[in-house]
């Protein structure tokens, strides 16, 4: 059963979508709109805009738009309840009854959450049981106080077939929930705990639910780690470890980590701002989360070859925000957890206040490869790095070229010559790479319109045109008959249509958070792109019957076309039929 009409029509009187979307991402006014960095993908030029004035979004880039629970689901990673939950708590609202409205997908993901809360507490609890000793006895042994273990949930999940299992049943739980939970595993006889003698660290999300775990081997048996694969509740690329607490310091400035208990330990350490990846390479999708909650990030990797090649795949996608980046140089162990065990918090705390930029970090490694002690060897790193400085800004691109040229014993005014040369080959480069983009892109997005849909582009523009003047003119509707919804297509736009002609009909709103609980988000982002682009119209009537007779037109030629592809027997046929 849907929500209320009555408790929509509040709370889209109480929510503006400016106001909701300012708090992820920085807006600026653009004659009647405003416009941002997307923050569902990744961008350097905006082409996000907010509608104020239909209480929309639409991204030009990546075609994302909806309204403001459409918003809310997408960058929150929410349900279409529990998006509207958030949005009516920070109204001052009162959702109603939970019963009158739940559909299966909410209360699948509840039920998940709290399996996932029960659970964490008897891992919790049984670690503190004699019986799970073991356990507790391995975070004590990595240095861990029993405040830090508290604090984050620690717990220990039995080496048994089916205790968490047993255990979830007295809650009332069953197994086809625990399965969706990712807690347990279908066998051949029957339903086992997936984690069993392992250490296990909750992931707990922002809003303070635990939505997955990670378990650890206490021996050296294979595999070390597990991982709560992607359920409705958790999707892996989407969330980091730690942040729940992170994002509570007072500093602008995010560590970023590889693994749960380097977070552990830096948390401890009074760094409480250390947040790490879930059992996943670092992702666009949290690099954009990173975003919405510092202005800086630091790198904090392992020492080793895997954690410098993770480092520079990082670098690489933070470049595509305006995060400043900075990469300390981890030095007496081989992550943070050892560092800070070995030397001390000040030591470490001393390693990330000299952490460098990436300028410099590149041509740390740029130094490791040539012998600056010859002459080819200086050839050879200058020749690379006017291509670390090609990128920089001009007082970056001055103060490194005066810092090589004294360091290399060169003018500076050869380096720079080196540097113009090389810039404006890449900028060639570029051009003819940007103009080849968009030429693809074009024949992409006609072929996906046009071959897959099996519809011409007059079709599409007619339908586009038709969606937008009905919500923008509504007394359309009177040109419509009992054979217009025919002549949309099959899919997207006879769908639409219906759902706009039916609230007309019935005399209700046509805004469009009055159907983001009926519409998949790609269809409310198609629907929002065509409203981001209609154009007003001096004859709304006329212009509506003209769209529905090239309708006709397409619909006439189609019918023509499929009679001539017949075979001679199926065209006598076709007559026979219709004697």
């Amino acid at each position: 059963m849907p929500l209320p009409d009555g408790f929509l029509q509040e709370l889209k009187l109480k929510t503006d979508i400016n106001d909701v979307v300012s708090t992820y991402v920085t807006l600026k006014k653009r004659g009647n709109t405003y416009v941002g960095l997307c923050p569902f993908h990744n961008e350097k030029t905006p082409s996000f805009t907010v509608y104020p004035a239909t209480q929309s979004f639409y991204c030009f880039g990546c075609g994302a738009g909806g309204d403001a629970v459409t918003f809310i689901k997408k960058i929150e990673n929410l349900d279409y309840i529990d998006a509207v939950k958030l949005l009516a708590q920070r109204a001052g609202m009162q959702m109603p009854d939970d019963t009158a409205y739940d559909n299966g997908v909410a209360k699948t993901r509840r039920r998940i959450l709290e399996i996932n809360r029960e659970s964490a507490k008897f891992f919790h609890n049984y670690m503190l049981s004699q019986d799970g000793r073991a356990g507790l006895d391995y975070f004590l042994s990595r240095g861990l106080s029993i405040k830090t273990i508290n604090h984050f949930g620690l717990g220990y999940a039995p080496d048994r077939w089916d205790s968490l299992l047993k255990y979830l049943k007295s809650k009332g739980f069953k197994e086809s929930e625990m399965l969706q939970a990712g807690v347990v595993k279908r066998g051949n006889r029957g339903c086992y705990d997936i984690f069993r003698n392992r250490v296990m660290t909750p992931i707990i999300d922002v809003r303070g639910n635990v939505i997955a775990f990670g378990g650890r081997v206490l021996d050296n048996s294979k595999p070390k780690y597990i991982n709560t694969s992607d359920t409705l509740a958790y999707k892996k690329t989407y969330e980091l470890f730690g942040l729940n607490f992170a994002k509570d310091s007072s500093s602008d400035t995010l560590i970023l980590c590889e693994g749960y208990m380097d977070v552990i330990a830096m948390h401890q350490a009074g760094f409480t701002n250390a947040v790490a990846g879930c059992g996943t390479a670092l992702t666009s999708e949290q690099v954009r989360l990173i975003s919405r909650y510092a202005k800086e990030v630091i790198l904090a990797y392992d020492a080793d070859g895997a954690g410098q090649k993770a480092v520079e795949k990082a670098i690489n996608l933070f470049n595509q925000t305006d995060l400043k980046v900075k990469i300390p140089s981890l030095v007496g162990g081989k992550d943070p957890d050892e560092i800070i065990k070995t030397y001390g918090r000040d030591k470490f705390k001393g390693m990330l206040e000299g952490a460098s930029n990436e300028i410099e970090f590149n041509f740390l490694k740029l130094r490791d490869q040539y012998n600056l002690n010859t002459t080819q060897g200086k050839i050879d790193f200058l020749n690379d790095a006017v291509k670390i400085l090609a990128n920089v800004s001009p007082i970056e691109k001055d103060l490194y070229t005066s810092r090589l040229a004294d360091e290399l014993g060169v003018e500076k005014n050869s380096i720079n010559i080196q540097l113009d040369s090389y810039s404006k080959r890449i900028k060639s480069r570029q051009k003819k790479q940007q103009f080849k983009k968009i030429v693809e892109d074009n024949i992409r997005q006609s072929r996906k319109e046009s071959f897959e849909t099996s519809l011409s582009t007059k079709q599409i523009k007619a339908q586009d045109r038709i969606l937008g003047l009905l919500l923008k003119y509504p007394d359309c509707l009177k040109l419509c008959d009992e054979n217009t919804a025919d002549l949309m297509s099959d899919g997207f736009y006879k769908t639409v249509f219906r759902l706009i002609t039916q609230r007309l009909q019935n005399q209700e709103s046509i805004d469009l958070s009055d159907f983001s609980e009926l519409l998949s988000d790609d269809e409310l982002g198609r629907l929002s792109g065509i409203i981001a682009r209609f154009e007003y119209s001096n004859n709304s009537k006329s212009e509506f019957a003209d769209c529905i007779n090239a309708l006709n037109e397409e619909s006439k030629k189609a019918n023509t076309a499929d009679v001539s592809a017949l075979s001679d027997d199926d065209f006598r046929n076709l007559f026979k039929n219709n004697t």
